[in-house]
C-alpha cells in the first residue's frame, strides 16, 4: 500500500488511545479523516476541534462514500454492522497494527514492548531524543503532558512506536531497535497460556529486529526471552546498562547510572517510583545510543512531566495528595501503591480499585488480592466489562474474599464521592483501566474543596 495514495481513512473505534494517534498522523498529512466510536469522550472531542468527523452510532447511513482505507481496532467485534459492511465493499481494512508496521517501515523505528511500562518509556524516550536534537515522530499510548498529545510529528527518520503484545500487533512491526521492558503473563485470552507469549509473542518479536539492531531487555527477563545475538541487557543494580543509588531527593526520584561508555550520577526524574527509573533508564540507554548528549538526558529527564493516567498526581497540599493511575495489572498495582508509598512515607494510603475485564480478574485474581493487601484502605468497585460478557462466579465480592486486609469494603459508582467523604483519605489512589477515570476531576474538586480540614 502506498501511503501517498490515501485520501479519505476511516477509522472504527477512532476513540482508542492507539487509534486515535492513528488519525492525528493522518489528518496532519492532509488526508480526510472518519471515525465511528460507541461513546463520545474527551479525546473524540478534542479530535473533532482538530477537523475530524465522528459519529457514534452503529449506522450504514453515516458511512462515507470514497474511502481509501479503514483501520479498525481488534476491540471492535468482528459483528460490527460498519465493519462487516465495508469488508464487502473492496476496501483495504485494515488494523491498527498493520498500519503502523507500513509507516514505520519507511523509517527508522525504535519499538518499546513489555506487558508494563510501554507508555512511559517510549514517552520519555521522545521527550530525550527531541531534547538532544533528534525530531523523531511518535505514536503513543497516552496522553503525554509535554506534548499534549498521543502522536508528535517529527521531520527526522526516526519513529519511535509501542509494540503492543495484544492480538500479536507488534509482529507487524520490523524495528531497528527494540526495548522489551517485562514479559509478565497477560493477555491470556489471545495466547492461552505464558509458553505460548513467550514463544509466539516476545520471542517472534525479538526475530523481527532488523539485521544489525540492537534488543535492550531487563535483565531479569534475559534469560527467559533466550539467547540472541544481538541483545543488552539493562535495569537497577543488574544489567550491562544499570541505574543504581535510587533515592528520593527534593521531591524527585534520583539515581546514578552506569554503561560501558557513560557514567552519569545524580540523575533527578519527576516521576515517581523505582520501576519509572528503570523505564527511564532503558530510555535514557537508547537516547546516548543514537547520540543524545549528557546534559540534555540529564535536563531531559528532570523536564518531563508525565502521562495522563501513570500516578498522575492531581493534587498535593499540606500532608495530603491524589493521584490517579492505569493500573490494571497486580505488578502494576504493586508499583503504583509502592511509588505512593516512597513518595509519601508515614502517610495512610487509600486505594480506589476498579477491576478491568471479568477474564483478567479470574486468571489473576490472587495477584490482585495480594497488591491491594498492600493499601492501609482498599476501596473495591465493581469490575468494568468492556468487550466481556460476566463469567459466573466472578465478581469484587469474590475477588473482595481473596483480600486479608481486613480494611476493605466494596463501593458503587454512585456512592462513590459519598465514600472518599467518609474515608476522608490523606493520601488516595484511583486504580484502573475502565471508567474510572470520570471521577477524577470530582475527586479532584473534593480534595480542594477541603484543602484545610
Amino acid at each position: 500500500m502506498n501511503l501517498k495514495d490515501i485520501k479519505k481513512v476511516y477509522f472504527i473505534g477512532i476513540g482508542g488511545i492507539g487509534m486515535s494517534a492513528l488519525a492525528r498522523y493522518f489528518n496532519g498529512r492532509g488526508v480526510e479523516v472518519h471515525g465511528y466510536d460507541k461513546t463520545e469522550t474527551l479525546l473524540t472531542k478534542k479530535l473533532v476541534e482538530e477537523g475530524m468527523q465522528i459519529h457514534y452510532t452503529e449506522d450504514l447511513g453515516l458511512v462515507p462514500e470514497g474511502i481509501s482505507l479503514v483501520v479498525y481496532t481488534p476491540a471492535v467485534p468482528a459483528t460490527h454492522k460498519e465493519l462487516v459492511f465495508l469488508r464487502g465493499q473492496g476496501v483495504p481494512v485494515k488494523k491498527r497494527a498493520e498500519v503502523l508496521g507500513i509507516i514505520s517501515r519507511g523509517m527508522k523505528t525504535v519499538a518499546v514492548a513489555g506487558t508494563h511500562g510501554k507508555t512511559t518509556t517510549s514517552s520519555i524516550l521522545t521527550h530525550l531524543l527531541r531534547c538532544g536534537g533528534i525530531d523523531c515522530t511518535a505514536f503513543l499510548g497516552g496522553i503525554v503532558t509535554n506534548f499534549g498529545s498521543n502522536f508528535v510529528e517529527g521531520q527526522s527518520d526516526w519513529v519511535v512506536v509501542e509494540a503492543d503484545e495484544f492480538d500479536r500487533s507488534f509482529l507487524h512491526l520490523s524495528p531497528n531497535i527494540a526495548i522489551i521492558l517485562s514479559m509478565d503473563a497477560d493477555h491470556l485470552d489471545i495466547y492461552g497460556d505464558r509458553e505460548t507469549l513467550l514463544e509466539t509473542g516476545f520471542r517472534a518479536f525479538a526475530a523481527k529486529v532488523e539485521k544489525g539492531g540492537r534488543l535492550y531487555i531487563h535483565y531479569q527477563w534475559q534469560e527467559q526471552l533466550g539467547d540472541w545475538p544481538f541483545v543488552e541487557s539493562y535495569g537497577i543494580g543488574g544489567g550491562t546498562y544499570r541505574s543504581g543509588n535510587v533515592r528520593v531527593e527534593d521531591g524527585y526520584f534520583t539515581f546514578d547510572y552506569q554503561s560501558p561508555s557513560h557514567r552519569i550520577d545524580g540523575l533527578q526524574l519527576a516521576m515517581a517510583g523505582r520501576h519509572n527509573v528503570e523505564n527511564a533508564t532503558a530510555a535514557l540507554t537508547v537516547a546516548l545510543q543514537l547520540g543524545v548528549g549528557e546534559q540534555a538526558i540529564r535536563e531531559g529527564l528532570r523536564s518531563f512531566r508525565g502521562i495522563r493516567r501513570r500516578f498522575e498526581i492531581l493534587y498535593r497540599s499540606e500532608g495530603r495528595a491524589y493521584v490517579d493511575d492505569y493500573a490494571h495489572h497486580p505488578s502494576e498495582l504493586e508499583a503504583a501503591i509502592g511509588a505512593a508509598r516512597e513518595l509519601f512515607p508515614g502517610k495512610k494510603i487509600t486505594g480506589i480499585f476498579q477491576p478491568h475485564l471479568f477474564s483478567r480478574t479470574r486468571d489473576f485474581a490472587d495477584g490482585f488480592a495480594a497488591a491491594l493487601d498492600q493499601l492501609d484502605e482498599i476501596l473495591l468497585m465493581e469490575i468494568y466489562p468492556a468487550r466481556e460478557l460476566p463469567i459466573e462466579g466472578v465478581d469484587s465480592q469474590w475477588l473482595l474474599g481473596k483480600m486479608k486486609n481486613g480494611n476493605k469494603r466494596l463501593v458503587s459508582k454512585a456512592a462513590l464521592l459519598e465514600e472518599i467523604e467518609i474515608a476522608h483519605p490523606e493520601v488516595l489512589l484511583t486504580l484502573g483501566a475502565g471508567d474510572i477515570d470520570t471521577f477524577r476531576e470530582p475527586i479532584k474538586a473534593y480534595f480542594e474543596k477541603n484543602r484545610h480540614s
